[in-house]
């Protein structure tokens, strides 16, 4: 008994204080086992110490601004982060316990994340936004002129139904009957006078979008498809869909790759703001360890 007495006020003694706050030893003990849950990495006892203490001074100096996420808001962030896994509340808990981790480790340091992006973020919107100067530096810096072609394109959702439960032969028929379609539709005109009068049809609502917000397969699909014409037939769940192009013309959006410089360049501004406003008030708050 004296043994195991001794063992639990040594996780619960405090190994750390910070601006009044502590850290003890079963918080850094959970920490370490929540890292190497999802790192698979062992982490030196130090860098575990250095890692709760930033997040104590993050929580802090959000709240001065007014960013104090409620218990609610972690659990909604804490159950997001279990919908991702596929896993409920009930079985990410179970996961994490069976790790012997607490849940509350896991909240706290999405708590911490969460204060911390949106203090950066809100504090520092202004110097965070990414010119179009910027962009075009970065671009030819890597050998790239910045003018990379990009459209915007008008397109027309269309389902070809298929129950569920059907069987190959009937789904292939009903894919023969999509490719016989595309040799009649030459317009968006003629696709809407076709589909809405189709049984176990659909045509939706147009929607746009640009090259940016396609994923490369469709974007080339589309590249490829003559204005007011049908994609090739894909089979889903929901049936056989195509998509008719009404319209594809250039657009000065960002193009994928002008997106993609943008994001890096967002991301390592952040990623130097954050670093040097967290060096700041790290600097300023009174942090004892034993």
């Amino acid at each position: 008994m004296l043994a195991s007495s001794g063992t639990h006020l040594h996780a619960q003694s405090i190994a750390c204080m910070v601006t009044g706050e502590p850290i003890t030893n079963l918080d850094i003990e959970q920490r370490t086992k929540l890292n190497f849950l999802t790192t698979r990495k062992q982490m030196p006892r130090q860098e575990v110490i250095d890692q709760l203490i930033d997040e104590k001074v993050k929580i802090r100096e959000a709240k001065k601004f007014g960013v104090d996420p409620t218990a609610s808001d972690v659990d909604q962030s804490y159950a997001q982060m279990g919908s991702r896994m596929r896993l409920s509340n009930e079985q990410l808990t179970k996961s994490l316990e069976s790790q012997g981790i607490r849940p509350e480790t896991l909240k706290a340091r999405l708590k911490a994340e969460m204060v911390w992006t949106s203090l950066v973020r809100g504090r520092y919107k202004e110097s965070l936004q990414v010119s179009e100067r910027d962009i075009n530096e970065q671009a030819k810096e890597a050998g790239d002129s910045g003018k990379v072609e990009a459209f915007q394109y008008k397109m027309q959702p269309i389902v070809l139904l298929v129950p569920r439960g059907s069987q190959p032969a009937a789904v292939e028929a009903r894919k023969r009957e999509a490719e016989a379609l595309r040799e009649r539709v030459t317009s968006c005109e003629s696709a809407n006078a076709y589909f809405k009068s189709m049984q176990n049809a659909t045509i939706r609502d147009s929607v746009t979008r640009t090259s940016s917000d396609l994923p490369a397969p469709l974007r080339e699909m589309l590249d490829k498809t003559p204005i007011g014409h049908l994609t090739a037939p894909e089979i889903t769940r929901q049936g056989v869909e195509m998509v008719v192009l009404c319209e594809r013309k250039p657009t000065t959006v960002d193009s994928p790759k002008k997106r993609e410089i943008r994001e890096k360049i967002t991301i390592e501004k952040y990623e130097a703001k954050q670093k040097a406003y967290l060096a700041e008030i790290r600097k300023a708050a009174m942090i004892e360890c034993r």
